[in-house]
């Protein structure tokens, strides 16, 4: 593998005086806004076949200034939101995370310009030694088979439901570093680590950030979660396709994802709803905004969600009182329990006990019940498979062909 230059080695006093002098400085992240169309004219469509935007076709007026750079083009976009890449000459690329962080990916061999826009972070490409921390992204690097250039870990092995890679930790190609917030600079930094890869959760612990840039580390900052649309996240996978100088392997993935949605055109909603919720320790029940990704697969697969009037663009999920729970549920002809984040229900008698109130619910009446798997959250690249469980759910298809979900026994 390659190794980067100028690296020194950091003793274990030289750590702990670095994390001293940040505990004094502070900072703060932004939430990324969320939106939900994803409407394109035909010529958009088109455009988007080719994969990126050329020349006068496109309005490059928003691309970043860069000294001695020229933007040419910039990706055409088919369901995400929340980012655009600008292509510039040379090999140069920026990914602008909107409302976020821009990043100048630099071309293996390119050096970065001197003069670059207040706050844009320099990433070489491609990245060998990648820490990842944000759990939702391993399976794009999985996808785009990318294992090999993650060396550092915030889960355990025994956390990872990416098959992949826990065998990768299992066999020590992938090293435990540290969770996201407790990072084990020492490791990171002695391995040459020339990547952190952190979900928004980092801006919870601002100090992480600045320790990371400190050592020389850049962090991306996956922002996938704030897209309205579910195709939205997956097109994520283009970034880490450059990141990883796999463009190619990274569209030709995003496009079969895309079939899904073209088998469902023409289908008629069936006017059946859908909670998709669970129960938290104080009680109370958990539920999508109706802005977010959960509920548009809903409606891409052809159900209606109750909760579709909850829009806040700063959440994805909105916590309610049981009762106001009833008050919504209580006619739903079908509930999603989401035990990506609580423990799987092995029968509708381990949901009824959380409250009682759950069994006057239609949905629980008639034994309507489904329940995700563990793995749901971390198989970010194959959202679309939840979106044909949800279809094949909603009429009476084949419940073995469900990839995330299964119906709780009565």
């Amino acid at each position: 593998m390659r190794k980067r230059q100028g690296r020194c080695i950091l003793s274990g006093a030289v750590i702990l005086m670095l994390v001293l002098m940040t505990v004094l400085g502070s900072g703060c992240g932004k939430k990324q806004e969320e939106k939900t169309s994803d409407s394109r004219t035909a010529a958009e469509k088109e455009l988007a076949d080719e994969g990126v935007n050329k020349g006068a076709e496109a309005d490059l007026s928003d691309a970043p200034k860069i000294s001695g750079l020229v933007c040419e083009s910039k990706l055409s976009l088919q369901y995400a939101e929340a980012f655009q890449v600008y292509k510039y000459n040379d090999g140069f690329q920026v990914i602008d995370v909107k409302n976020s962080l821009s990043y100048l990916v630099v071309p293996e061999g390119g050096e970065a310009p001197e003069d670059l826009p207040e706050g844009m972070t320099v990433l070489k490409q491609p990245a060998e030694h990648i820490y990842v921390a944000a759990t939702a992204t391993m399976a794009m690097f999985h996808a785009l088979d990318g294992l090999g250039q993650v060396k550092f870990s915030a889960l355990n092995a025994e956390g990872w439901y990416v098959d992949e890679a826990r065998e990768a930790m299992e066999a020590g190609e992938i090293r435990f570093a540290g969770k996201y917030s407790e990072p084990d600079y020492e490791m990171l930094v002695n391995e040459d680590c020339d990547l952190a890869v952190e979900s928004q959760m980092i801006h919870h612990t601002p100090k992480v950030m600045e320790m990371l840039q400190m050592m020389d580390i850049p962090v991306f900052v996956d922002c996938s979660s704030n897209e309205g649309h579910p195709l939205g996240r997956v097109e994520w996978i283009k970034v880490y396709g450059i990141l990883l100088d796999k463009e190619e392997e990274a569209d030709a993935f995003f496009e079969e994802q895309t079939k899904v949605l073209e088998e469902l055109e023409g289908f008629q909603n069936t006017e059946q709803s859908v909670v998709y919720f669970y129960i938290n320790s104080s009680g109370q029940a958990v539920v999508r905004t109706g802005t977010d990704y959960i509920a548009r697969m809903i409606e891409i697969a052809g159900g209606r969600y109750p909760f579709d009037s909850l829009a806040d663009e700063s959440k994805s999920t909105v916590t309610i009182t049981m009762e106001e729970f009833y008050a919504a549920a209580a006619d739903a002809d079908y509930m999603i329990y989401n035990a990506s984040i609580d423990n799987k229900l092995d029968s509708i008698a381990d949901l009824t006990a959380k409250d009682e109130i759950l069994k006057d619910i239609k949905a629980v009446k008639e034994g309507n019940v489904f329940c995700t798997d563990k793995d749901f959250y971390q198989a970010t690249d194959i959202a679309s498979e939840m979106i044909s469980d949800i279809h094949l759910m909603l009429t009476g298809g084949d419940e073995d062909e469900m990839t995330f979900l299964y119906r709780v026994k009565k």
